[in-house]
């Protein structure tokens, strides 16, 4: 649905973005991953038309964006850095002037503002002009204005930006939900919403493309091992040892006390190794209280794919 291929864009002496390539499938949530001026939102403007690439090309649902760029606007929702909001217009107004704008009308436009008012839980906010809102319900409002035309690809500038811990919940639910039907791209530079939301990562930084795909494989890229957690009825100077020689290496004790230990450890085959760590206990009679596999942190892959850059 979304084909980047070389991307490069050049702002007089300064390099925007350099030879950044990557795609995003139907029903597919893709996070933008990268620190603040990193090249996302430049990449995102080049997709949406708003920016014409130095040099490679770019396609949505099959249109250039260079060539066919109405095509593209037709089939895409966009919620840009900046947020598109006539801050004068009370928040329903905007949103039907939006839809209207995008050709809708009659029933339809009925049927898509109370969709969109109510997925954005923007409904008590009908009447109330868009200055006067927090910047969360604007935040709300634009992410509105991006899907109330239901655009088959949704293009997503930092969504939960400005919005409280209920409210990110919420627009996460929101994009999962978006996802099974539609794509979705989205930038950030918070971990943790890639981690929650995503289905592949693209890790961009200093306008280049570090890494793409899944949060294992990343991990794989990056030599970074999954992270096992494990409770035991036991002195860490039996355990460690124990977990090296079933090849469960790096053992790292975070608690002991009242005769129980707390260790984490590399593990290569998660579910494998939670086997092993079962039968291990078993086999010495020691008591397991707690045995979990957290995954991999993207913070320790993504920290590990760009520390030469960082270091340089």
């Amino acid at each position: 649905m979304i084909e980047a291929q070389h991307l490069g864009m050049q702002f007089g002496p300064v390099t925007a973005l350099a030879d950044a390539s990557f795609d995003v499938r139907q029903g597919e949530v893709l996070g933008l991953l990268g620190p603040n001026g990193a090249g996302k939102s430049t990449a995102m403007k080049i997709l949406t038309t708003y920016l014409r690439p130095t040099s490679g090309s770019a396609k949505v649902c099959g249109f250039d964006t260079v060539r066919e760029p109405l095509q593209v606007r037709r089939r895409i929702g966009y919620l840009p850095e900046n947020l598109p909001l006539y801050l004068q217009m009370e928040t329903g107004e905007y949103l039907d002037f939006v839809a209207r704008a995008r050709g809708l009308s009659g029933a339809r436009l009925k049927e898509r503002l109370e969709w969109v008012l109510n997925r954005t839980g923007l409904v008590p906010m009908f009447h109330r002009p868009i200055g006067e809102l927090s910047k969360g319900y604007r935040q709300r409002t634009a992410l509105a204005q991006a899907l109330v035309h239901d655009p088959e690809v949704i293009i997503l500038d930092e969504p939960t930006t400005g919005l409280d811990p209920h409210q990110i919940l919420e627009i996460r639910d929101l994009i999962k939900e978006l996802a099974a039907t539609k794509t979705v791209l989205f930038s950030t530079h918070i971990l943790q919403e890639v981690e929650a939301i995503a289905d592949r990562v693209v890790i961009i930084s200093q306008g280049e493309v570090r890494a793409r795909g899944t949060l294992e494989e990343l991990a794989l890229l990056a030599g970074v091992r999954t992270r096992g957690m494990a409770e035991i009825r036991a002195p860490f100077a039996e355990i460690g040892p124990a977990l090296d020689a079933i090849g469960l290496a790096q053992a790292e004790l975070l608690r002991e006390g009242d005769g129980w230990t707390r260790v984490r450890f590399a593990a290569a085959d998660p579910g494998g190794d939670m086997e092993k760590v079962a039968a291990l206990c078993a086999g010495k009679s020691w008591h397991l209280r707690e045995l979990t596999m957290p995954g991999t942190s993207l913070e320790e892959a993504f920290l590990a794919l760009t520390h030469a850059e960082q270091a340089a």
